[in-house]
């Protein structure tokens, strides 16, 4: 286990705008606040995502999408330093409006309304290729 203790800078909360990635819009909020490493929560509403399922076995990333309006009943992540960008590595729990959930690796949703909440770390983390999963991961 690769571990390190943090101290964290300042935290912030934010309204994501309507009509915007969702995403981007986290790594906007990152980029306002120079946020070199963080962790976040978010909640709120989309109105079309894609999520992405990694398939442990081909070590490659699967995309399902929806293009109906979804509650986003948990999101959390963090942000590092990907491919010399702040990078948000971003999963949700995403629910319909007869109560189903979906989940998994958020890649991209529009926002409709959402609120996030950013803890930021003193200290940058940057991500770097992993050979055993074939993911980019945490130093």
């Amino acid at each position: 286990m690769n571990y390190r203790a943090v101290e964290t800078t300042g935290e912030y909360v934010a309204r994501l705008e309507t009509g915007a990635d969702w995403r981007a819009q986290i790594e906007s909020l990152a980029d306002a606040v120079e946020a070199d490493a963080a962790w976040f929560t978010a909640l709120g509403a989309v109105q079309d995502a894609e999520l992405w399922f990694y398939d442990q076995d081909a070590c490659e990333y699967e995309p399902i999408a929806f293009d109906d309006p979804l509650e986003v009943a948990s999101c959390t992540g963090n942000v590092s330093w990907f491919d010399d960008e702040r990078f948000a590595h971003t999963h949700a729990v995403l629910s319909g409006p007869e109560g189903e959930s979906v989940a998994g690796h958020l890649n991209e949703a529009t926002v409709w309304a959402g609120e996030v909440h950013m803890r930021v770390f003193e200290e940058p983390l940057e991500r770097e290729y992993d050979d055993s999963t074939e993911l980019d991961l945490w130093l």
